[in-house]
């Protein structure tokens, strides 16, 4: 067996169709872990039906029983693809039909991920550069139900979350679970920072210290940022955001604003440091918005505080 593929086993959603009750088996990696779990009645989802453009997401406002699980399947090696293709196989073959199917930036990237309504971590940890979507809908009017299925991973991880919407009455989603440890935090990286930034479109600043509490960068020299001003200034005419992250401890708000003024705080090195120009550079900040390893350890936590690099549109 490769490496990485996933092991299947079985989960039931209930669905009904023309006032019958019908199961449709799909299949979860096996050892998945369920993270969340919430079921509502009556309820209302928007499930996407196009990727992100010209500055909304296009969706299509479902009502009924909604039910939002979501899981963690530890594996290295495993692809978004690996989790979602035996998904559509199964449920494409019991009467849904495909409504939209893409990837992390054909589906619009950070602007779909926080434009859909997708759990918060930890219950789902969404790469911004490495999710696929599928959603699909059987039947017609009053008596259709509807599939949205999104996918990510880490180094150590992959994460699955499901969204069923059905008549109101009919049953919801259920699924054997079995316990795992939480995901590891990624290895550090090895490339070169330039071949990170053109190859993945982004790369971790991973030696930057901050005082305790603080968004200030403390003094000292830092590779990272030597080798970021040395890419940006051999190409004037491409731009980075820099994007700062926390880890979950605190409130969200809270975070998002530390995470930016750290990302600030790096970009106003750059300037005064490396004299990069003010316009190749963005600021932002996510917060805990987009782990890289699990909070539930001391390292994962470590890991997800970071500043990352994110190349923008040269265009």
């Amino acid at each position: 067996m490769r490496r990485g593929a996933p092991v299947l086993t079985a989960l039931a959603l209930a669905t009904v169709w023309a006032g019958t009750a019908r199961g449709l088996d799909l299949k979860l990696p096996a050892a998945a872990r369920a993270t969340a779990q919430a079921e509502t009645a009556p309820d209302s989802f928007a499930l996407p039906v196009a990727p992100y453009d010209d500055g909304a997401l296009p969706t299509l406002e479902v009502e009924g029983r909604v039910t939002r699980r979501a899981w963690q399947i530890p594996s290295q090696g495993l692809t978004t693809l690996q989790l979602v293709a035996p998904l559509r196989d199964q449920i494409t073959a019991a009467g849904y039909e495909p409504i939209l199917e893409c990837a992390d930036r054909e589906c619009g990237g950070f602007d779909f991920r926080y434009s859909a309504d997708i759990l918060e971590a930890p219950e789902m940890y969404v790469d911004l550069f490495d999710f696929r979507v599928l959603t699909a809908r059987k039947g017609a009017g009053e008596g259709a139900s509807y599939v949205m299925a999104l996918a990510s991973k880490t180094s150590t991880a992959g994460y699955l979350q499901i969204v069923l919407v059905t008549p109101e009455g009919a049953e919801g989603l259920t699924a054997d679970e079995l316990g795992t440890p939480p995901a590891a935090p990624p290895e550090a990286p090895t490339a070169p920072l330039a071949q990170r930034l053109q190859q993945a479109g982004h790369a971790v600043l991973a030696d930057l210290d901050f005082a305790t509490g603080s968004s200030d960068l403390t003094e000292g020299s830092y590779d990272s940022l030597a080798a970021l001003a040395a890419y940006l200034a051999a190409h004037p005419d491409h731009r980075v955001a820099l994007v700062g992250h926390t880890d979950s401890e605190g409130s969200l708000d809270g975070n998002i604003a530390l995470s930016r003024l750290r990302a600030q705080s790096v970009a106003q090195r750059l300037m005064e440091k490396y004299g990069t120009a003010q316009g190749q550079l963005d600021a932002e900040g996510m917060g805990y918005l987009s782990p890289v390893a699990s909070n539930l350890t001391p390292e994962g936590r470590e890991a997800n505080r970071r500043v990352e690099a994110v190349l923008l549109n040269t265009q």
